[in-house]
């Protein structure tokens, strides 16, 4: 809802501030007081264009603020453009345009384009009239409004979408995946062969590495090994001259106590050298190789190693490199029943989905003559009872299919008996369109619409009785959001609940436009001159009276 609107420099407008509540506001003043300047201004916040002739005569730049209480979608709107606003805090946006051309926006304050300032105003304001461009003129809205106006559901039919699109493109995906394997059959053939015949195993490299370098290392030390062996146990050895003291020593020992002491140190070095014997022995053949076994390590894991530099992988990766090979030439082999099951579910989805859609088609032809019958009730009170209208539900080409089913929606009018149904934006009278898109308006109940409505001039050309009904209509949309209405017609004015004036003053140098807020008396007055003209009779303020009393 719009709460405030300030502007500075616009034209005819100095200085002016106005605070706006809800229900319907009415705005009057004579002809050429600048009622289509203040919609001007308020056009610059919507992201209007900037046009520097709206800058007032003398002055550096033009300013329009305005303030609104923010629908949800308008926040999430500045969310996704990364403009954060705090709940409950109120939507600011400045428009600034300078004389020399060019202007600046913000919004909370925050740099913004007046592009961004245009998808706000659909969430926020909807300016009827004969220049009116979005709102109910859009048919890219129809759709939802109609749904809106029915409560149809598009949920299952946007689930079945997602489910046919992702079996579309699970089998386009799969269809590259099989061309492209194709392709490469004849080097995949290839490498499968060969990766299967030298069958590399998880781990392989390291073992033949370690247990190479184990044959080299006993392959180097062989003669020490050999050497320390006879030392120790050739017939010259350590052992054997040890064991022949041994034998001495037993046979003298007893002839003194030193010579059985030096027979126990010698039995205690036998015993250690002869488990220094075994452990040359276990290392000896640990260490012992087959040249043979040596040369078939080595030829193996230089060929797994050339192997991987092959295939760009890593040794230890050649095992899996086989495996996923192999995997792909099965895929390619058994490819066209893995095509034939996807093919299956994607005809299965795509059935699953047109059902849903075709429900919806139901709905909404059915909606679209109820909603038809409850436009043309409007219509007759309004003055165009020789109008006709229509919702045309048209089904469209595959390629427009989407989540909201396969139809697309416009509200059609004929304006005359005989004549060819057309947009609504083919209407040449801007009175008409305003009255029709309020017909429209009452019938839909103002579901889906912007908080905030502005009619400009509705009531151009009806008085009496048409103008009481589109007083009426008024205020009975006005009891859901708020209502600002351009009238130059008493019976429309009388309804409102709040009613602003505006009005040209000239001082002798400078003209300029002012809007006030009026109270009872003052509302009566204005009533009065709308009835009476430039003289206010008594019988036009009894006039005024009744009507403020009826409304």
């Amino acid at each position: 809802m719009l709460t405030a609107l300030s502007i500075r420099d616009v034209v005819l407008i100095e200085a002016l501030d106005l605070d706006f509540s809800g229900g319907l506001g009415v705005l009057t003043g004579e002809t050429g007081a600048g009622k289509s300047i203040l919609l001007d201004a308020l056009g610059l916040a919507l992201g209007a264009r900037g046009d520097s002739a709206l800058v007032r005569h003398g002055t550096t730049q033009a300013v329009v603020t305005a303030s609104f209480d923010a629908p949800p979608a308008a926040a999430a709107l500045l969310a996704e453009n990364g403009l954060e606003t705090e709940p409950g805090e109120p939507l600011i946006i400045r428009r600034i345009v300078k004389a020399d051309g060019g202007s600046r926006a913000f919004v909370n304050d925050a740099p913004a384009s007046a592009g961004l300032l245009r998808e706000l105003a659909t969430h926020l304001v909807e300016i009827h009239g004969q220049h009116d461009d979005r709102g109910l003129l859009n048919a890219r809205g129809h759709r939802a409004l109609l749904d809106s106006f029915a409560r149809i559901d598009t949920g299952p039919a946007a689930h079945a979408y997602r489910a046919w699109r992702a079996a579309s493109e699970a089998l386009a995906t799969a269809k590259d995946e099989l061309e492209s394997e194709a392709r490469d059959r004849e080097w995949l053939e290839h490498a499968v062969a060969e990766l299967t015949a030298f069958a590399p195993e998880d781990g392989e490299e390291e073992v033949l590495a370690t247990r190479r370098a184990g044959m080299q290392r006993g392959e180097k030390i062989a003669d020490d090994l050999r050497a320390i062996a006879d030392l120790l146990e050739g017939s010259d050895g350590g052992l054997a001259k040890l064991r022949q003291a041994a034998r001495v020593l037993e046979r003298v020992g007893e002839d003194h106590e030193a010579l059985g002491e030096a027979l126990a140190a010698i039995d205690r070095a036998i015993i250690e050298a002869a488990e220094a014997q075994d452990k040359v022995d276990e290392a000896a053949a640990a260490l012992a190789f087959d040249p043979a076994q040596l040369e078939a390590d080595e030829t193996r894991l230089f060929d797994l190693r050339a192997l991987a530099r092959k295939h760009r992988v890593q040794p230890e990766d050649l095992a899996a490199l086989s495996q996923d090979l192999s995997e792909r030439l099965d895929r390619l082999d058994s490819g066209g029943a893995g095509l034939a099951k996807l093919e299956r579910a994607l005809a299965e989805a795509a059935t699953a989905y047109v059902i849903e859609a075709d429900a919806l088609s139901a709905q909404r032809s059915d909606a679209a003559m109820r909603l038809d019958a409850a436009v043309k009730g409007e219509l007759a009170p309004l003055k165009l009872d020789a109008a006709r209208f229509r919702t045309a539900v048209v089904p469209v080409a595959e390629d427009g299919w989407g989540p909201a089913g396969k139809d697309r929606v416009e509200f059609e009018i004929s304006t005359n008996p005989g004549a060819p149904f057309a947009p609504l934006t083919k209407i040449a009278s801007g009175g008409e369109l305003s009255r029709f898109i309020l017909a429209l308006k009452v019938a839909l109940a103002e579901e889906g619409g912007a908080a905030t409505m502005i009619f400009d001039e509705i009531d151009r050309g009806v008085g009496g009785a048409v103008a009481s009904a589109i007083g009426e209509r008024l205020a009975r949309l006005a009891d859901r959001t708020q209502l600002l209405v351009v009238t130059h017609s008493p019976q429309v004015a009388a309804r409102g609940r709040h009613h602003l004036l505006i009005a040209k003053s000239h001082d002798g140098t400078v003209t300029r436009t002012g809007v006030r807020m009026l109270d009872e008396g003052e509302r009566r007055e204005e009533i009065a001159r709308m009835l009476s003209g430039a003289t206010v009779t008594d019988e036009a303020r009894a006039q005024a009276k009744r009507l403020l009393e009826t409304a």
